[in-house]
């Protein structure tokens, strides 16, 4: 009981310390507010409002047909310019996709002497330039091809493939977008917190009145875990509730509870990380640096954005060891799909043991920081 209630008022403590920080306060708002509205709404992957122009050499029935096939909201309404703007537009930004149609263009068609249409296309923008040239050049062919026949339809396919979009019907990038952000964000503020903690007795010095103090290292990092951890854990819930299902209207499938306590799992693991980091870094800017080069792997390899499947079995194995690894698997499995305990047990017993590895890491090496400091 002596040990539990220096845990709980070390704890105290640190929550104190955060309160009395006004940059902190303003990085955990930003992180669960504005950063997860961006990230849900900034960069759709489907095609919304793509700048496009037409250079019409023919001026013909044909080509006005194409013009107008492109409207909001995939396009916006087609700018007709010369064919001497085209490298001016686009040098400028202000065109993605430029279609020339040249002279003679619906003699040729009507002829069957396959005339060549050339689309130009600003492949800066990735998220458009990909989607919307397979967009364009379907949407020419189909003109085109109703325009030869003189009637507006399609031929009976010999097989009809019926599309089931499940826990996502409308393919929203936003629904993704979202969740995987405040996934991402659990991660990214549980290790700044806690190592920023640290550092931040170092600086002051009032690492030295612990020393001073009948508590153990395992104590001091202890209440960090739980304090620090508690405050990133009622900010998701919050951003959960608040942005994700407020806002932004995207549907939860399952429990939040269960949720949160894979997130407590998860932050057990990642608030030892991020002490750990501070025991190698002497300074802020040092230990932002070393956060740069953890994180990264840990977040782009996870399989938050890119499927594991695809990455090679290499670094497949290796991020097994990784904290983020499990918390994606088991966080979209709740979030997304509803899936229960009896699912996710398995990612939950993971992060529990790479939790516990990570603590006794970052406690053994805390320890000797001590007795150097001693």
């Amino acid at each position: 009981m002596p040990r539990a209630a220096s845990i709980y008022r070390l704890g105290i403590k640190e929550l104190w310390s955060l309160a009395r920080d006004p940059m902190m306060l303003v990085l955990i708002a930003y992180t669960f507010t504005v950063s997860i509205y961006v990230a849900a709404t900034a960069m759709p992957e489907t095609l919304h409002k793509a700048p496009i122009a037409i250079v019409d050499e023919d001026g013909s029935p044909l080509s006005l047909r194409i013009a107008t096939a492109f409207y909001p909201p995939r396009f916006n309404p087609p700018a007709m310019i010369s064919l001497a703007g085209i490298d001016a537009g686009m040098d400028a930004g202000d065109y993605t996709f430029v279609l020339d149609i040249p002279p003679a263009f619906q003699s040729d068609v009507l002829a069957g002497r396959s005339p060549v249409i050339q689309l130009n296309v600003d492949a800066t923008r990735m998220s458009q330039a990909f989607t919307g040239s397979a967009y364009v050049q379907q949407m020419v062919l189909g003109e085109v091809t109703e325009f030869v026949q003189r009637y507006r339809g399609t031929a009976p396919l010999a097989v009809e493939l019926a599309l089931r979009a499940r826990f996502n019907p409308n393919l929203e990038q936003s629904w993704f977008g979202a969740v995987m952000e405040i996934i991402n964000n659990v991660t990214l503020l549980s290790i700044i917190l806690t190592g920023a903690a640290l550092i931040r007795e170092r600086e002051h010095g009032t690492i030295e009145h612990l020393l001073a103090m009948p508590v153990t290292p395992a104590e001091i990092m202890l209440s960090k875990v739980w304090s620090m951890g508690l405050v990133v854990l009622l900010a998701a819930a919050m951003a959960l509730a608040l942005i994700v299902q407020g806002l932004l209207r995207i549907p939860v499938e399952g429990a939040v509870t269960l949720f949160l306590a894979g997130a407590a799992l998860h932050l057990f693991a990642t608030t030892s990380l991020g002490i750990f980091m501070a025991t190698l870094a002497r300074s802020m800017p040092q230990f932002g640096m070393l956060a740069v080069l953890i994180l990264l792997p840990l977040q782009l390899l996870s399989g938050n954005s890119t499927p594991r499947e695809s990455m090679p079995a290499l670094v497949q194995t290796l991020m097994l060891g990784a904290p983020t690894t499990h918390f994606v698997v088991l966080s979209q499995a709740i979030l997304y799909r509803g899936a229960g305990i009896m699912v996710v047990w398995p990612a939950f017993l993971a992060l529990a043991g790479i939790g516990a590895v990570f603590f006794g890491i970052a406690l053994n090496r805390f320890r000797r920081t001590i007795s150097q400091m001693a």
